[in-house]
């Protein structure tokens, strides 16, 4: 019987840790790329630089890469009030697109190592899902 409890445990320890393992950097960017292109392109625009005083750029964005978990905040829990971002200040609302964890850490990674971005860090899964409102 002890044998099996342990075999068992096992089991399910690998199953968790494969099924709990990140994506690969690349596979997130490309993932987040899709999730880009579906959510946040009607605002931020295609090369992400946004429209000037309306919506920020996300494009050698100040804000964005000196405020990694506000900004994964911002995703997840949506956005109100000024923020300031290269000098230009921004009073918008942007709510809520429901993304998951995993899609909020592929947008991520997609916009801070896109265009003039080169954050080249992960943001994982689980640093999103330790974001709390």
């Amino acid at each position: 019987m002890k044998i099996f409890f342990s075999a068992y445990i096992l089991v399910i320890s690998y199953l968790f840790n494969f099924i709990q393992k990140e994506k690969s950097f690349e596979q997130s960017i490309s993932d987040g790329k899709i999730i880009y292109e579906d959510f946040c392109i009607q605002c931020h625009l295609s090369n992400g630089e946004g429209l000037e005083k309306v919506y920020p750029p996300l494009n050698n964005s100040d804000y964005l890469l000196k405020n990694i978990d506000k900004s994964i905040y911002s995703i997840k829990y949506g956005l109100k009030g000024e923020i300031i971002v290269n000098g230009i200040k921004y009073n918008g609302v942007m709510i809520n697109q429901g993304l998951d964890d995993e899609e909020i850490a592929d947008v991520m990674n997609y916009i801070t190592n896109s265009w003039d971005n080169s954050l080249k860090i992960q943001i994982t899964t689980k640093r999103v899902n330790e974001l709390k409102k």
